[in-house]
């Protein structure tokens, strides 16, 4: 990937909204030049997608967790696949340390984010977990 691409996905990343002479401005491309080079990127798969970012008012109310998994290593497939099925993971990842995998959990109500992390306890490998609940975002990029 050349710089101007890691430039450009920096400033996709900020807001996947701002327009593409925008872009280029603070680039220093042509705005044609730039429209290639996301149209690249996202059929290379580099950009696999967008997303939406909500604000505070807009998730008020919504419960987040960080839950840390020791899973059994022979098991790690299957309890991958179903914290998959759970909505409420939002994301999982597999970590070193003293636990195998990390969710990102998230659910409306209080009663909701106590029946996830009981489902992901007991799926089936897990045989540990740690929960942390997540009272506020300091920031995020």
């Amino acid at each position: 990937m050349r710089e101007k691409d890691a430039e450009l996905i920096a400033l996709l990343k900020a807001n996947a909204r701002e327009p593409a002479a925008s872009l280029a401005r603070k680039l220093g491309l042509a705005r044609s030049t730039v429209q290639e080079r996301i149209a690249r990127l996202e059929r290379e798969g580099i950009i696999q997608g967008y997303t939406v970012q909500l604000s505070d008012k807009a998730t008020a109310g919504r419960l987040s967790a960080i839950v840390m998994i020791l899973a059994d290593p022979k098991r790690a497939d299957r309890v991958s696949g179903e914290l998959k099925k759970m909505p409420e993971v939002r994301s999982l990842s597999a970590v070193s340390g003293a636990f195998d995998m990390v969710a990102m959990v998230e659910a409306d109500t209080p009663a909701r984010m106590d029946a996830a992390l009981d489902r992901i306890g007991s799926a089936h490998g897990v045989s540990r977990t740690v929960s942390s609940i997540i009272l506020s975002e300091k920031f995020a990029r």
